[in-house]
This record gives structure tokens, sequence and C-alpha cells, in this order.
């Protein structure tokens, strides 16, 4: 599967980040601009990476039934989203 975000998003998206980072005043940023935008882009890349896997592991599983679900019915779209829930609470991510 392709990455979520284009590497032009991404970079736009961390530059948008940044800027509103900059912009409120609860807290400041150390070091420079530079190596700000380089930790939100690995920020962004590792999210998209664990987005990624449980995708994967979340097809995989609906795949495994005994009774073949077609994909994109609407059977298929509660287990996938039901399922993904499940995985981001195991992973402490949602």
């Amino acid at each position: 599967m392709a990455p979520l975000l284009s590497d032009d998003k991404q970079t736009h998206l961390s530059h948008v980040i940044l800027q509103a980072l900059q912009d409120t005043s609860e807290g400041k940023l150390r070091g420079t601009s530079t190596q700000a935008l380089k930790e939100i882009k690995r920020v962004l890349a590792d999210s998209m990476n664990v987005e990624e896997q449980i995708h994967r592991l979340v097809r995989s599983r609906l795949q495994s039934y005994s009774r073949r679900i077609p994909e994109g019915s609407p059977e298929w779209d509660v287990l996938y989203e039901k399922t993904y829930r499940e995985e981001l609470r195991k992973r402490q991510l949602g």
C-alpha cells in the first residue's frame, strides 16, 4: 500500500504544524526550525507506519474468517472499524 501522505504533503504539513507551534504561547521550541521540521516529519512517518501496520493486520484478520465477507460491504465496514479500534486500544493509541 502506498504511503498515506506524499513527501510533499508531509513537508507541507510539517511546516503547518511548526507554524502552529511557533504561534502558541504554550511552550517554546528548542533548537532550530530545521531540527523541529525533521522531528515533525519523523513523527508523521512513524505514525503512518503504525497506521499501515494496523491496516494490514485488520485486513488479514477479516480475510481469515471462515465465512468470506465481501470487502466494501456494510458488514466488512463495521467489522473493519471494530477490529481497527480494538487494535488501537491494544496499542494504547485510541
